[in-house]
């Protein structure tokens, strides 16, 4: 399952659209509609990257990632987000974001870090 892609993202219109170009690229989606639900979930351990919002009802991206590290989960998470702050950039990169995105951003961008962010098979 390291091809696939777990998506992160309180918007049903985001969730919907990256899973159907992620799919159409050839890779496997699982999209979570809170922080809390992917975290429950026993599948989203081994996918092969996160794509994580930052700016979420309940818990937000940057309580994920630490809710990761505290785990021990070591899945490389691309954070996204519409609503860019210094703060919150440099937050999520020390948490080990490895890489950021503002929304709305190209296919072809999204489709590079992903690639850059799956582990080699």
């Amino acid at each position: 399952m390291s091809r696939a892609v777990c998506i992160v993202d309180d918007d049903a219109s985001v969730r919907k659209s990256l899973g159907n170009l992620l799919r159409s690229a050839g890779f496997e989606c699982l999209a979570f509609a809170t922080g809390e639900a992917f975290l429950a979930s026993d599948l989203a351990r081994e996918a092969g990257c996160v794509l994580l919002d930052l700016k979420m009802a309940g818990m937000n991206g940057l309580e994920v990632q630490r809710e990761l590290a505290r785990r021990g989960w070591r899945l490389p998470v691309i954070c996204m987000s519409a609503h860019w702050d210094e703060g919150g950039l440099q937050a999520a990169l020390r948490n080990g974001a490895r890489s950021c995105l503002g929304k709305p951003f190209s296919e072809e961008v999204l489709l590079r870090v992903v690639e850059e962010a799956l582990p080699a098979e």
